[in-house]
């Protein structure tokens, strides 16, 4: 009980940090609109085929920078963020403060799945205004939700997972990008897959876990089937996440 009492009070310091500082919070938060509007510019007077379903491109690429807002808000600045703090000593002086380390990696993730939150909500609402794509609603509200901070909490732990292979600060956004990037572009996020996409490219997509969340998402934005095997998919590399992060995160800069 007092780990969650110490974890939800340091959401707030968390947050207050995050709004303070009105540049990151502007372009986390314009990021994935500025990226909705030039797709959609290019590539909006298109259709997508999804199985029997077919849908403006404008309307897919709602769905698409929605699932985008989150990956970048919970895996990319949770993994950049972390790795900067530990270079600038602060993860070593939390780590020797009176709060739990615990409270202090569980307040990160509640605060990133909440931007996500956010960002998912502000992607949908200008998305149905300009482009008038389609709102969850009822059930499908439901299954669509537990997909959202199923795969926020997961990529937030994946984040925390891949500073173990930042060496340092100044290498965090290469590795992180290097990391992501590819799999955003071979899970349907920037290209809808379609009827020419090579068989490898989309074993590729099956294997990792964007894909699946790109999928939860798109069922709710445009109707496809929601399957739980995507949350599942999801779920476990979120796990498989959480294990190396609690056997590999470092709170103290490298050395050598």
């Amino acid at each position: 009980m007092r780990t969650i009492t110490l974890s939800l009070s340091q959401v707030r310091y968390v947050n207050k940090a995050f709004w303070r500082n009105p540049s990151r919070a502007f372009f986390t938060l314009a990021f994935p609109l500025m990226f909705l509007v030039i797709f959609t510019a290019l590539l909006g007077n298109n259709t997508v085929h999804l199985g029997s379903v077919t849908i403006k491109s404008s309307t897919y690429y709602v769905a698409a920078m929605a699932a985008f807002a989150v990956i970048t808000a919970c895996y990319s600045n949770m993994a950049m963020t972390m790795a900067f703090q530990r270079d600038a000593g602060i993860l070593k002086r939390i780590d020797g403060s009176p709060l739990p380390r615990r409270s202090f990696l569980a307040s990160r993730i509640l605060h990133s799945v909440l931007v996500a939150l956010l960002l998912v909500a502000i992607t949908a609402a200008f998305g149905r205004l300009f482009y008038q794509a389609h709102i969850p609603r009822g059930l499908e509200l439901a299954d669509f939700l537990v997909m959202l901070v199923v795969g926020a909490a997961a990529f937030c732990a994946l984040g925390l997972a891949v500073t173990a292979i930042i060496p340092n600060s100044d290498a965090a956004p290469a590795i992180v990008n290097a990391s992501i990037l590819p799999l955003l572009f071979l899970s349907g996020i920037f290209i809808p897959f379609g009827n020419s996409t090579p068989a490898w490219i989309e074993w590729v997509a099956r294997f990792f876990p964007v894909r699946h969340f790109a999928q939860g998402m798109l069922a709710g934005f445009v109707g496809t089937p929601f399957r739980w095997s995507d949350v599942l998919v999801v779920a476990a590399w979120g796990l498989a996440g959480l294990v190396l992060s609690v056997r590999y995160f470092a709170w103290e800069p490298r050395t050598g």
